[in-house]
C-alpha cells in the first residue's frame, strides 16, 4: 500500500509539473504503460508513469525532429535563390 501511496504521488508531481502543453506524449504513454505494467504483475501505475516519461521523451524528440526538417528545409529555399517572402510593390 505504501508504494502505492509513492507511485501516485510521484505520479501526480510529474503530472502537475508538465502542464497542459506537453501532455502530447505522456496520455498515450501512460496509457500503453499502465496496460503494460498492469499484466506484467499488477504494477499499472508505475507502469503509467514511466510510460507517461516515455511518451513525453519521444514527443519531444518527433517535435525537435520536425523542427530541425523544417529549418532545413527553409535554409535550402533561400539557397537555391528562391524566397519565401513575397514582395510588393507600390504605385
Amino acid at each position: 500500500m505504501k508504494t502505492q501511496t509513492i507511485a501516485i504521488c510521484v505520479f501526480a508531481a510529474l503530472t502537475a509539473a508538465s502542464g497542459a502543453a506537453s501532455a502530447k506524449g505522456c496520455l498515450k504513454g501512460a496509457a500503453v504503460g499502465g496496460a503494460a505494467g498492469h499484466v506484467a504483475g499488477h504494477h499499472g501505475l508505475a507502469g503509467a508513469a514511466v510510460g507517461c516519461l516515455v511518451g513525453k521523451h519521444r514527443a519531444n524528440k518527433k517535435a525537435a525532429e520536425e523542427q530541425a526538417a523544417a529549418q532545413s528545409t527553409t535554409a535550402n529555399s533561400t539557397t537555391n535563390g528562391t524566397s519565401n517572402t513575397s514582395t510588393t510593390t507600390k504605385h
